[in-house]
């Protein structure tokens, strides 16, 4: 008997459904930064938590799976965020040379999270490697685009990172962050096409939540359009069988949401419009009169989803953290919102940086991740956060009894 089972798991065959064996895992991340919570209701609550079964929540999303420790858009990676509870999984969409969808964070990042630069198709890249010299720091720049998606299948994902100041390949692809670590992406890094993604995502137990990126190459490229891209991405999951409900298509392009809103409605139910206006000057996420357009306004054609960063949604008042004027006005146009990205940012002893700009003073230890989580679902009304390492934000839902 042993040696039929060995027989059969050689040649493939699993002894148990896909769902049973990804079974939900917190792992010991989200007590080791509830210990750092200063005593307070919360961290008591969360602390009465610590023997529950832990269950899959759509409240916790897979932020290109688990990136904290894998490479991002692998299928290591996106194992690990569904084995942390993650009910909704990310593939961010673009394409390569012959069209066909792949998953990447950028169209132009195969030099900073594949092995390109030292494979045989280094020569392709739009920007061959350069090393670093006197003041100008090492370069390179490889898309999807450059190569077919037959190439792109030979190569292997790594930690998304680049050593500015190298001087050879092997030393710009040696440039991972301390608080990161290369222990999972020595040996594997899978890379998946859209459909691939499609095919993984289901057969554990997750939700998709597509994100189509923005050409890195003049569009049409080769005569394919960006409403040919936005919609083969759609096409992608009607051909699996996917239900409209169970998909989350995301974009920064306004452009996108609205044409899945009027083109493919059923999808555009839940079409997400990643609110990059954080990124214009005169834009202040306590001033309403700043949003341009406004929630109103989204919402009047047919604006459903928005997801800001987490630092646009809050502010400080005293020592507590509250809803910042956008999320107010978000909430008041009646938009469901979405935010990114938690465990994102490295230690927070120090302030934590980008993710949270609007909270500096109170960020001083890695525990402010609970409190911020807390304020973000109680008093903000998030319905989903992304997430590098799910298993904190999906703690925290099934904590609070969120689904």
């Amino acid at each position: 008997m042993r040696l039929l089972i060995v027989t059969l798991c050689l040649a493939g065959f699993s002894l148990f459904p896909a769902h049973a064996a990804e079974r939900v895992d917190y792992g010991p991340r989200p007590l080791f930064l509830i210990d750092q919570m200063q005593p307070s209701a919360l961290k008591d609550k969360l602390l009465s938590c610590r023997g529950q079964q832990p269950k899959r929540s759509t409240f916790s999303i897979g932020h290109r799976g688990a990136p904290l420790m894998f490479p991002e858009h692998t299928v290591e990676s996106n194992k690990a965020a569904a084995r942390m509870g993650a009910g909704i999984l990310e593939c961010d969409v673009t394409f390569t040379l012959d069209k066909e969808l792949v998953c990447r964070h950028s169209q132009n990042d195969l030099h900073t999270t594949t092995n390109i630069l030292s494979s045989p198709l280094a020569s392709r890249c739009a920007k061959p490697f350069e090393a670093a010299t006197g003041d100008n720091p090492a370069a390179a720049e490889c898309r999807a685009s450059d190569i077919t998606l037959a190439e792109f299948r030979t190569l292997t994902g790594k930690m998304d990172a680049a050593n500015k100041s190298a001087t050879t390949v092997a030393d710009y692809m040696d440039g991972t962050l301390n608080w990161r670590t290369d222990l999972y992406a020595a040996s594997s890094g899978t890379l998946m096409t859209h459909a691939d993604s499609i095919t993984l995502f289901k057969s554990l137990g997750a939700k998709f939540t597509p994100e189509l990126k923005s050409p890195a190459v003049e569009m049409p490229f080769k005569g394919f359009t960006q409403a040919h891209y936005a919609q083969k991405l759609i096409d992608e999951y009607k051909a699996a069988g996917i239900p409209p409900e169970d998909v989350w298509p995301q974009s920064f392009n306004l452009d996108d949401i609205l044409y899945w809103i009027s083109q493919e409605p059923a999808f555009g139910r839940q079409a997400v419009y990643l609110d990059g206006r954080y990124g214009d000057d005169n834009f202040d996420p306590n001033n309403a009169s700043t949003f341009e357009p406004s929630m109103t306004d989204l919402a009047t054609i047919g604006v459903r989803y928005i997801a800001p960063p987490m630092w646009v949604l809050v502010t400080t008042q005293g020592d507590q953290i509250i809803p910042s004027a956008y999320a107010k006005a978000a909430k008041a146009a009646g938009l469901k919102i979405i935010t990114w990205t938690l465990e994102r940012s490295g230690p927070l002893q120090n302030g934590g940086g980008w993710y949270y700009q609007s909270i500096t003073p109170l960020t001083n230890n890695d525990g402010v991740m609970f409190e911020l989580l807390h304020v973000l679902a109680q008093q903000v009304g998030v319905v989903g956060v992304f997430s590098d390492w799910p298993a904190t934000v999906t703690y925290y839902a099934n904590c609070m009894g969120l689904e």
